[in-house]
């Protein structure tokens, strides 16, 4: 029976806390790892003769307080004379353990508050940490703010969706501002958040630059653009992609309908438009709009102006069957932003624009991993279709 093992048993015949015995003997097997880390530098033992005159030797330590989920650890970092012995037992600068950290940042992306994150590691721990020790800690996912926005892009995406979600943030005085978001759709039918951009409010202009920094990351040809329609949104995607065709949004469109016929007709009428965009075929959804436009027309006209002058209510329709209910409203993006905004009610507020772009990317990197390796519905079968689309260009 070993000394560890002892130590356990009397503990608990004592009925004392066991963690202190872990927090005991962790330290010291820490503290003998990093002295056998030096004694493999100098290549030979404390006192070794050998040692003598070899042009470097121990030169003493330092201490640094390292935090796991046993309690403080004591350390003692030992040096060598030239300072060239590097240790890698605990990490430089680390203050913390990774499973702490790890802790933290996932709930950080949960959307708990810093307050609340505190006081949830001194409860489980044992450990008192100021909400700003907390933040720091998530800063860890600031370099992946950067590395998020650089990276480079694929050169060709079937489609790319844009929404903006509205979030509070705090500048002077708190206020809800835009996060612009696309996600965009490759030839093998995997998705991922292509960029995001934060702005006061939602503009056709922002978007222009947003659009205008994916083609700066290398991208070369977007089939399709699908959006919820917003003003001047697609003269602004043809100043970027000349090339690319555009989308409105059907159930926006449907529920801009509901929203302006009386209670009574609205099942009917909602009824009616799903019946354009869940057509066979084009020249169907053609023959079922002027069908709509004619039965409601004298009752609604201002409804039915608005869908008659929209040229770009059934472009999908020019795409392969196998991916038209993907495409024809911006579902796919709004499910993204329903958890954003459910992660982040939590939050009321950020405290900055720093600490929003960091909270963004611990969610969208996670979505991009997910669905890096999968096939998004009706993409495989619509995969040849789609390279003689871009091949037609």
């Amino acid at each position: 029976m070993n000394q560890f093992t002892t130590d356990i048993i009397e503990a608990l015949v004592k009925k004392e806390d066991i963690k202190e015995v872990f927090r005991i003997h962790l330290e010291a097997a820490v503290n003998t790892l990093l002295q056998t880390e030096l004694t493999a530098f100098l290549d030979y033992e404390r006192y070794d003769r050998i040692g003598f005159h070899s042009g470097n030797s121990r030169n003493g330590s330092y201490s640094r307080k390292l935090h796991t989920e046993f309690g403080d650890l004591e350390i003692s970092i030992p040096r060598d004379r030239n300072g060239e012995f590097k240790q890698q037992t605990v990490q430089p600068y680390k203050r913390s353990n990774d499973t702490l950290e790890a802790f933290v940042i996932h709930m950080f992306q949960k959307g708990v508050t810093m307050s609340e994150i505190s006081d949830l590691v001194e409860r489980m721990y044992g450990h008192h940490y100021t909400p700003q020790t907390i933040s720091n800690m998530t800063k860890a996912v600031g370099e992946q703010v950067a590395a998020f926005k650089s990276r480079s892009l694929a050169s060709r995406y079937v489609c790319v969706y844009l929404d903006a979600t509205f979030i509070a943030l705090k500048r002077d005085t708190v206020s809800k501002e835009a996060v612009y978001i696309s996600v965009g759709i490759r030839e093998d039918g995997s998705k991922e958040v292509l960029s995001f951009t934060i702005a006061p409010t939602e503009s056709a202009f922002v978007w222009e630059e947003v659009l205008q920094e994916l083609k700066e990351r290398g991208v070369e040809d977007i089939l399709l653009f699908i959006s919820d329609g917003l003003k001047g949104l697609r003269e602004r995607i043809s100043t970027v992609f000349p090339r690319s065709k555009y989308q409105s949004c059907c159930v926006h469109a449907a529920r801009h309908i509901a929203h302006k016929v009386r209670v009574a007709d609205r099942k009917d009428i909602c009824a009616d438009f799903k019946r354009v965009y869940r057509a066979d075929s084009r020249h169907e959804a053609q023959k079922e709009l002027e069908v709509f436009i004619s039965k409601w027309q004298s009752a609604y006209p201002r409804v039915t102006k608005a869908l008659s002058d929209n040229p770009y209510l059934l472009t999908f329709y020019d795409f392969p069957r196998a991916i038209w209910r993907s495409i024809y409203s911006t579902n796919l993006i709004e499910g993204l932003n329903k958890n954003i905004k459910r992660y982040s009610k939590r939050k009321e507020q950020f405290p900055n624009e720093e600490s929003l772009e960091r909270f963004l990317v611990s969610l969208f990197e996670p979505y991009n991993q997910k669905f890096s390796a999968r096939c998004h519905i009706g993409f495989d079968q619509a995969r040849a279709e789609l390279s003689n689309m871009f091949s037609e260009e």
